[in-house]
């Protein structure tokens, strides 16, 4: 018979109660404005910052330029995330990247940014930064000695577990403790700016004397200083992976990010400024952790904090990232680009389960794999050149789709200016660092062929389906199984739905 759907009776003695209409299962909207801000810096704000500026002034060659590069990378950042946040205000979707990708450039495109993501530019930036979590975590318990490197791994793979636990229970209480953890990242680097700004004004300047002497700028390296810098500020993105749950995200979403954007920029100027006023450039050049010589510089005894919020930093960076990244996985199964059981939501948590532990293995993987900071250098190519496409996508909608509904609409030039920079860094730093972006960009072609294997070739034509299934063409059969135990009383729902090719 030609039902469009039917559904499986039971018998009556196993006692079945069926309510007229169950609540819907799907993410709910968790996520305010303060809690919105708090995983915009407490994902920008990282072990970065407090470990090693030293990336731009290795590469600019001068105390000024590098403070004119954190300048320009924090603009430039503000430009990307205000295009972000007209994207994310006409297309309601989490996800990300990967889905306005696929509204502007269809599947493949949205498929290979994928690939690189999962393959390898996630799975490797978390455990970088995991790393340096267990790193810190542990320098207060060895400090002078050495800490051995399986220590540190163990440790890693402790901070790792216990961000997905989290993520996993409740996205309340993600969310919460996000909000901590950004609060302690401030109280961080006001520990720093207060010292170092109060000095420079009792007249400590001898470190910027000829701060914009160009004798030792290089010119090829002035890319690899924005990838520094623009490194320094990547998480701008991250609330747009969660839109759907994301209160009133018209308003919402750019306020959290013009807000965010503004404080981070001035806490990196301010912090770089109070590193420059008690540390030579030679100092900050040799040192390995930036904000723990500055502590022993000049906090004496109480420097020993400094590693604590280095890792508290380094374990909020952790949870935002996860946080928004599981969202991603899960709007690519729900597009049927991954497979089904990553977009399923738990009954009675409301977390994407499966999406978040599908990213434990390859995390833990890539933290005893080795030296994965060289994957970085060559991926962090990868991400800005899949950025630039998503502002270009943004410019290609206003043509292609010029009635989509846009509550918030950024001048033109903006998204223009960030696109072409975002090109201009990716394709100098071929010239900069040609072995590292070729690896980078191999990887990421390596996708289209993935995406012909595992997506395209399952659509196929209906009389190859008919050869397959015996004439009978199943466009849709979904079983949902809810089994909800209230003491003795087991309530249980099986439903298929179908159609059948006459």
């Amino acid at each position: 018979h030609k039902r469009p759907s039917a559904l499986i009776c039971l018998p009556s003695y196993l006692n079945v109660k069926l309510p007229a209409q169950e609540k819907k299962v799907e993410l709910g909207k968790k996520v305010t404005l303060l809690r919105g801000i708090s995983i915009i810096i407490g994902t920008i704000i990282g072990a970065g910052i407090f470990i090693s500026p030293k990336g731009i002034l290795r590469n600019t060659g001068s105390v000024g330029m590098s403070l004119v590069v954190w300048i320009a990378c924090g603009v430039l950042s503000l430009f990307g995330a205000l295009s972000y946040a007209e994207l994310g205000t006409c297309i309601r979707k989490s996800g990300g990247h990967y889905t306005y990708i696929m509204e502007a450039f269809g599947p493949q495109m949205a498929f290979i940014r994928l690939w690189a993501e999962l393959i390898a530019i996630r799975p490797a930036a978390m455990a970088v930064i995991s790393l340096a979590f267990g790193q810190y975590i542990l320098e207060p318990l060895f400090m002078p000695c050495a800490i051995p490197p399986m220590a540190v791994k163990l440790a890693t793979t402790i901070g790792i577990t216990s961000v997905m636990y989290l993520n996993c229970m409740s996205v309340t209480w993600t969310a919460r403790i996000q909000i901590l953890l950004t609060f302690s990242k401030l109280l961080a680097i006001i520990i720093i700016i207060v010292p170092g700004v109060y000095l420079l004004f009792k007249g400590e300047t001898k470190n910027f004397e000829d701060a914009f002497d160009l004798t030792n700028i290089n010119l090829s390296g002035m890319p690899l200083a924005f990838y520094s810098g623009m490194y320094a500020y990547a998480g701008w993105f991250y609330l747009n992976f969660v839109t759907e749950e994301v209160e009133n995200p018209e308003k919402t979403l750019p306020l959290a990010i013009c807000i965010s954007m503004a404080i981070v920029t001035s806490c990196y100027v301010l912090t770089n400024i109070a590193y420059y006023t008690v540390i030579s450039a030679e100092e900050l050049l040799a040192s390995d952790a930036v904000a723990v010589t500055f502590a022993e510089r000049l906090l004496g005894n109480f420097s020993i904090a400094i590693p604590v919020f280095v890792a508290l930093s380094c374990f909020g960076s952790m949870n935002g990232g996860l946080f928004a990244l599981s969202r991603m996985v899960y709007v690519a199964s729900r597009e049927g680009q991954l497979p089904e059981v990553l977009s399923m939501i738990h009954v009675r948590r409301h977390t994407p389960l499966a999406a978040v532990l599908i990213l434990y293995p390859m995390t833990v993987i890539q933290v005893f794999v080795g030296d994965i900071y060289s994957l970085l250098n060559f991926m962090s190519f990868l991400r800005w050149l899949f950025i630039g496409v998503v502002v270009l996508g943004l410019i290609y909608l206003r043509y292609t789709k010029p009635d989509l509904p846009r509550p918030f609409k950024v001048p033109l030039f903006i998204p223009v200016v960030f696109c072409l920079t975002c090109f201009f860094m990716v394709f100098l730093s071929l010239y900069s660092d040609p072995v590292n972006t070729g690896i980078g960009f191999a990887i990421s072609i390596t996708g289209i062929p993935a995406y012909y294997v595992f997506i395209h070739f399952n659509n196929r034509p209906k009389w190859l389906q008919r050869v397959f299934v015996d004439q009978c063409v199943w466009e849709g059969c979904s079983l949902l199984l809810s089994v909800t135990k209230q003491k003795s009383d087991f309530r249980i729902y099986i439903e298929f739905s179908w159609k059948v090719d006459t």
